[in-house]
């Protein structure tokens, strides 16, 4: 009887022993950091050529790393770019993930297969600091804010998290730890609505005269700390956030996850706040640009990235540590609030060469900075592959070995072997998102007729809608001047036909696609040669086709 008893415990153990090894396996990759600027146009850093504001942090970044030239996020506007980037699935396929109230329900659904969770089943310990805006909880405007908010960061994938619920401009203005806010005082409770005025707090509209930052358009409901947002709040008032310091608390935080995780493989997603309205950065670094509150709200996201740079290195992590920064969409001046921002800009583009901006269907809506740098295995360069933030599901699962399940991550190509400069050629095609859906195929885009006016009147953004259709050659027009729809029209319908096969598929990515080119990205880890930048670069990618399947389109909203 004993020997059967001692016999069942020792196969008890051994069960339990290989459940726990399934469940953290080690991981097998880099260390990964994800840093997400905020508005950051692909003409606002000095790596990218700007000259009025300098950005050295960045700069030793991508000396040291591969500067993307066509990176795209997959959407003009913040949600929809984020939502994309840790799913792997366009976000126009998923009503509701347009720009989201600070009250909204979750819109990542809890058990897929997200960025997050396909590293933690790789054996990575996870974190995200900073700007989520993906909303929290199970129903809008049901949030429990004075308790533990479910389902949230943790049920997609992360083990740890520090965030701003939406954005800086939007209530509710408090920090979350683990889904809980941050420094509560039970007796005065948070709450928070989008629908009426709550509480006693008074708003923009009320009180102008308690501004020290007024709003040009909107954003003048509940004031805190001198600055009214859009929503309303009442309570939480020894929870409620500084402006000033929101860099200095990220960059702390973030910092502390590395520390804290040094010891284990792990993935850090950094989510800055600059260089979002309200724009009031540090006193440190107020007036140093010489460019008002936006140029020094760069300085200050720069700041920040040279902040986890140096904990790399104090912590000799920096070898072996994949640091991608990219920003979630383009630029824009005037946002919301009377910042000075449009008259501090003098000769600076924050476009680049680029036209349109943040929310536009032109180019600059979605192109923005792309930089890789990791020393054990990427060579410093420029690279003109085209790649997208959505790609990044597809691209670090090869890269750490771990297979995405048949449904997973859509629209995430494997462009591994062109992040880590093995090749030139990035994905076959682009869908961009914004008022249209454009296509980009190669140096070709087709933007499709749209209506609504040509500049936003807030803004002051050209949107890019035009009631004919829009074809440009961005290899000899990169400023989107020319239009050559009715030139060129049979390859314009070349890519109008490609964009309704697209929107009309389940998915764009073709698991053969990932598996070829997870195999040339382990080929290319594995040599670290010159010829691995080579021997996968046949061909420019315009002379691929996709395979796309049919399935009935849901429209973009």
């Amino acid at each position: 009887m004993l020997l059967r008893l001692l016999t069942l415990f020792i196969a008890l153990l051994s069960c339990v022993s290989a459940s726990l090894s399934t469940a953290a396996p080690k991981a097998s990759g880099p260390n990964i950091i994800l840093i997400l600027a905020d508005d950051i146009g692909y003409g606002d850093l000095s790596c990218y050529g700007a000259t009025r504001v300098k950005t050295p942090n960045v700069d030793r970044l991508a000396a040291h790393g591969l500067r993307f030239t066509d990176g795209h996020a997959a959407s003009a506007t913040c949600t929809p770019s984020r939502y994309s980037l840790l799913t792997g699935e366009y976000a126009w396929r998923k009503k509701g993930t347009g720009i989201l109230p600070g009250d909204a329900a979750l819109i990542v659904e809890p058990g897929r297969v997200t960025l997050p969770s396909m590293l933690r089943q790789a054996g990575y310990r996870t974190g995200m600091v900073g700007k989520w805006h993906l909303g929290l909880g199970a129903e809008t405007g049901r949030q429990e804010w004075n308790g533990e908010i479910r389902p949230g960061p943790g049920e997609i994938g992360f083990d740890y998290s520090f965030i701003i619920p939406a954005t800086g401009d939007r209530t509710p203005c408090v920090y979350l730890e683990d889904q809980r806010v941050v420094g509560l005082d039970p007796a005065d409770p948070v709450q928070v609505s989008y629908r009426e005025k709550i509480g006693t707090d008074p708003t923009g509209r009320e009180a102008p005269e308690l501004l020290k930052v007024k709003p040009s358009h909107g954003h003048d409901q509940t004031i805190v700390n001198g600055i009214s947002r859009i929503g309303f709040m009442t309570g939480g008032k020894a929870a409620r956030w500084v402006d000033e310091d929101m860099a200095d608390t990220l960059a702390r935080r973030a910092v502390r996850f590395i520390e804290r995780s040094k010891d284990q493989p792990f993935f850090l997603y950094l989510a800055t706040h600059d260089i979002h309205v309200p724009r009031v950065p540090h006193r440190r670094f107020a007036g140093r640009s010489g460019m008002g509150p936006r140029g020094d709200a760069i300085l200050q996201f720069d700041w920040t990235v040279g902040e986890i740079m140096t904990a790399l290195d104090r912590l000799k992590l920096a070898q072996d540590t994949l640091v991608i920064l990219s920003s979630d969409n383009g630029p824009v001046v005037d946002d919301g609030y009377q910042d000075g921002a449009a008259a501090g800009l003098g000769a600076h583009r924050p476009t680049g060469p680029l036209r349109g901006g943040k929310y536009s269907n032109f180019e600059a809506g979605t192109r923005v900075p792309f930089l890789v740098r990791w020393p054990a295995r990427v060579k410093p360069g420029e690279s003109d592959a085209l790649v997208c933030q959505v790609d990044l599901p597809a691209s670090l699962a090869t890269l750490v070995g771990q297979p995405l399940p048949g449904a997973a991550a859509p629209d995430s190509f494997d462009v591994l072997p062109a992040l880590l400069g093995a090749t030139q050629q990035g994905r076959d095609h682009l869908i961009e998102q914004a008022s249209q859906l454009s296509v980009r195929q190669g140096k070709w885009k087709y933007i499709p007729p749209g209506r609504g006016p040509r500049v936003q009147a807030n803004t002051g953004v050209e949107s890019g809608n035009d009631p004919r259709g829009q074809f440009y050659d961005l290899g000899e027009d990169l400023g989107e001047t020319k239009n050559l729809y009715a030139e060129r029209p049979e390859k314009a319908a070349e890519l109008a036909a490609l964009r309704e096969k697209c929107m009309a598929s389940p998915r764009t990515a073709p698991g053969g696609a990932r598996q070829a080119a997870g195999r040339g990205a382990r080929d290319a880890r594995a040599s670290g040669s010159a010829d691995a930048r080579t021997q996968h670069g046949r061909g420019p990618p315009w002379e691929r086709r996709p395979s796309c399947l049919h399935l009935q389109f849901s429209p973009y909203r």
